[in-house]
Parts: structure tokens; sequence; C-alpha cells
């Protein structure tokens, strides 16, 4: 490979994390063919991009966007691959699903909303995890329960009052 197609893949990878802002480490080696295209076509189907690429490619590209972590550069060791998506938590769920079939891919680390996981030990805790439009919908949903139960409570005290002050009326 020659040095512009190096520094052009380095920029590349680049784009996509200072793009996607999310990414997923993973370690996808010793799948045979057949399982690789499987996890190849359930990530297209998902909406997930997978790159395997070289890992001094991506440490000089997750560098040149300013993540310089030293935990998550000291992942990268050993066959890497980037998982890319627009919901934080798919690649995690992907994964998880994969592994009931088959022993990897492992996760390595992943980079969601600016936190960083290490290990294949967070697969649970990112596959809970709630995007930031999902975590502003549910705080939407408990302000709006709550402002029901208020103008129901307040609509149910003016009845109250309305007819206890019809019935005091009627009594004189």
């Amino acid at each position: 490979m020659k040095r512009e197609e190096k520094i052009e893949l380095v920029e590349q990878i680049s784009e996509k994390v200072r793009d996607r802002g999310n990414f997923y480490l993973a370690d996808v080696s010793d799948l045979t063919v057949n399982q690789s295209n499987e996890l190849r076509k359930l990530c297209h189907q998902n909406g997930i991009e997978l790159n395997v690429s070289k890992n001094t490619f991506i440490k000089k590209a997750l560098e040149k966007v300013g993540i310089s972590d030293e935990e998550l550069l000291n992942v990268l060791k050993g066959p890497s691959s980037l998982m890319f998506a627009e919901s934080i938590n798919a690649p995690a769920k992907l994964i998880k699903e994969f592994r009931k079939k088959y022993k990897k891919p492992l996760l390595k680390a992943a980079f969601v909303e600016e936190a960083i996981y290490i290990g294949d030990n967070q697969l649970d805790a990112l596959v809970n995890l709630k995007s930031k439009e999902e975590l502003i919908a549910d705080v939407m949903l408990a302000l709006n329960s709550q402002m029901y139960n208020l103008i129901g409570a307040l609509n149910s005290s003016k009845n109250n009052i309305s007819g206890v002050l019809k019935t005091l009326s009627e009594k004189e």
C-alpha cells in the first residue's frame, strides 16, 4: 500500500469517527468465511457499518480527531474491526445476538456519547444504553404525565367545589 493510500485510509476512518461520534472496536478474528459473511449481512440489515483495518491506522485516526485515551488505545492489539451505527446500542445488540450462535465477535471497546467502555464485560451495559433522544423522550413523557395528573386533579376539585357550592346554595 502506498503512503498516499494509507493517509487516505486514516482520513476516511477519522471522518467516520468525527461524523458519527460513536464507534465500537471488536475482534472478529477466527470467524469462518460463512460466519464473517453472515455477520456482515446482519450489520448491513441493521444499519451498522463494519470496517476491518490495521490498528495503526485506527490509532492515528483516533488521535487525529482528538481521542487519545490511553486505555482505549491500548485495546488496539490483535485483529480489530470498527463498527459504526446511528443507534448507540445497535452494535452491542448485534454482537450479543450473534454470540448466541458463535463465540465471536468480542467487544474490545466502545466510544459512545463521549464515554469509553473497555472490555467484553461492558456488552450488557451497552445493550441497555438509551440515546440522548430516547432520554429526552422519557423526560418529556414523565413531565406530560405529571401535567395530566395535575389537570385531572384540578378538574376533579373544580367539580367537587361547584357541587359543594350548589348544595350549599340549595339549602338556603
